[in-house]
C-alpha cells in the first residue's frame, strides 16, 4: 500500500545517492593529495562531508568544512576559483556521462550540533528534562 519515501519524489533516488558518494570520495581524494595547483587551497585541510546532486545529476552541491572550522570563506573562495580544474579531474576519475556543475557551500551541521549541545547543557533545559522524566512515572498531579 505505502511505497518507500524515495519512490514518491520526496527524497534523493538511489542513483543520486550513489553519484553523490562517488563525487564526495573523488573530491576528497583530490583535495587530500594536493592535486590542484593552487598553493592557497593546498595549504588548507578541507573535508568534503556530503555531496547532493540534482535529480538530473547536472548540479552537485558539495558540502565542505575546513579543518577546525577556520578559514571558511578562504576555503570556499579557493574551491570556487579552482572549480573548473576540479570538474576536469572529476571527469577523468569517474565514468559519469556528464560531469556535474560543482557548487561549494560550508557544512553547518557541526555548528548546529554544538548549538544543540549547549542548549541541552543549560540549567533550565536540564530542569525541564528532569521534570519530564518524573511525569512518565504515572504520577498524576
Amino acid at each position: 500500500m505505502s511505497k518507500n519515501r524515495f519512490s514518491e519524489g520526496s527524497g534523493p533516488s538511489q542513483r543520486q545517492l550513489r553519484v553523490g558518494e562517488l563525487i564526495r570520495r573523488t573530491l576528497s581524494d583530490v583535495l587530500n593529495q594536493g592535486d590542484i595547483h593552487d598553493p592557497d587551497l593546498n595549504r588548507l585541510s578541507i573535508t568534503v562531508t556530503e555531496v547532493r546532486t540534482s535529480p538530473d545529476l547536472r548540479i552537485a552541491t558539495v558540502y565542505v568544512l575546513p579543518l577546525g572550522g577556520h578559514n571558511r570563506q578562504e576555503a570556499i573562495a579557493g574551491l570556487k576559483r579552482n572549480k573548473h580544474e576540479l570538474r576536469r579531474t572529476l571527469s577523468k576519475e569517474t565514468t559519469l556521462k556528464f560531469t556535474p556543475d560543482l557548487r561549494f557551500v560550508i557544512d553547518e551541521t557541526f555548528d548546529r550540533l554544538d548549538e544543540t549541545r549547549e542548549l541541552f547543557a543549560r540549567e533550565d533545559v536540564q530542569r525541564d528534562l528532569r521534570d519530564d522524566k518524573g511525569d512518565d512515572d504515572g504520577d498524576e498531579a
